[in-house]
């Protein structure tokens, strides 16, 4: 049985929390902005209990640069409060600067593995071609 109240509270406190702009939780987050959707997207996840790990796939494409470090802050602060996220992106400079470990794929195989504070666009770049 699903309480229409409790999903309903759940929903606000998504939407203030990550300051998801919308003029009401009934709003089809197609209709919202591009990062806002993003955001309202990563809330149906974060509304689930016991949540140990997150993927996001592109999490920051197609928004500006504003939404992207919203979003870069959201996962920042769910990572200290200790949820594991795994980022998969095609964006380099956003990985160097959000992830810890970063793995380089090629044809479905790891052809790198890097310490991001000590890695460089480089590195990554030779892993993905060679």
């Amino acid at each position: 049985v699903i309480s229409t109240a409790a999903e309903n509270s759940d929903v606000k406190e998504m939407v203030q929390d990550l300051s998801i702009k919308t003029p009401g939780i009934q709003q089809i987050i197609s209709k919202l902005s591009g990062g806002n959707q993003q955001k309202a997207l990563l809330a149906r996840w974060l509304i689930k209990k016991n949540l140990k790990v997150l993927v996001v796939d592109e999490p920051t494409r197609g928004i500006d640069v504003g939404a992207k470090l919203e979003i870069y802050k959201i996962l920042n602060a769910l990572s200290v409060r200790g949820l594991a996220i795994i980022i998969i992106s095609s964006e380099m400079t956003e990985l160097l600067g959000v992830c810890d470990r970063i793995y380089v794929m090629r044809n479905g195989r790891i052809t790198g593995e890097h310490i991001a504070e000590k890695a460089s666009e480089k590195e990554l770049l030779e892993d993905a071609i060679n």
